[in-house]
């Protein structure tokens, strides 16, 4: 009797394990279907190029030709903009401006006010710099005070002794 409890036992223990690897092959088969067919459906989703017509496609062109066209020799090409624009730059009271300059001005504007910004820069460095120097001698006074209080109440203490 227990050697054929032993053969139903093992008999059990292959059929149980073998009922196993079963499952595990339809889990993985079912895991690469899912993702097979999420692959599909991505792949299904097309984006659908933007049409563009003729008229779109002829306004872009004769906006592109004209900028194209702008030349070395004009400065700007709107000269009603141009004048606006250095109407504004003279009445600028920070500048001096002669009425002979007809250049483009921008490019000292622009000089001039990161000039201006770098000197603030500087200005507000040598400021904190000062500053955080003023702070390190505090803290220094006030550990040098913490250090005699503790020094007395120490003295204090032995003469109690």
């Amino acid at each position: 009797e227990e050697d054929l409890l032993t053969d139903v036992c093992r008999e059990v223990v292959e059929r149980w394990s073998d009922s196993q690897v079963v499952d595990s092959k339809e889990e993985k088969e079912d895991e690469v279907q899912a993702i097979a067919s999420m692959m599909e459906k991505q792949a299904r989703i097309v984006v659908k190029p933007k049409e563009v017509s003729q008229e779109e496609k002829q306004r872009k062109a004769a906006l592109l030709a004209q900028y194209a066209n702008v030349t070395d020799e004009e400065e700007y090409p709107f000269p009603a903009l141009l004048g606006a624009l250095r109407d504004i730059s003279c009445s600028n009271p920070l500048k001096q401006h002669s009425p002979s300059s007809a250049g483009n001005t921008n490019v000292e504007d622009v000089l001039n006010a990161r000039k201006l910004e770098r000197e603030l820069l500087r200005d507000e460095f040598q400021k904190k710099k000062e500053q955080d120097k003023l702070q390190r001698e505090k803290d220094k006074l006030a550990k040098q005070e913490r250090k005699e209080k503790e020094k007395k109440r120490t003295q204090k203490g032995e003469r109690k002794r």
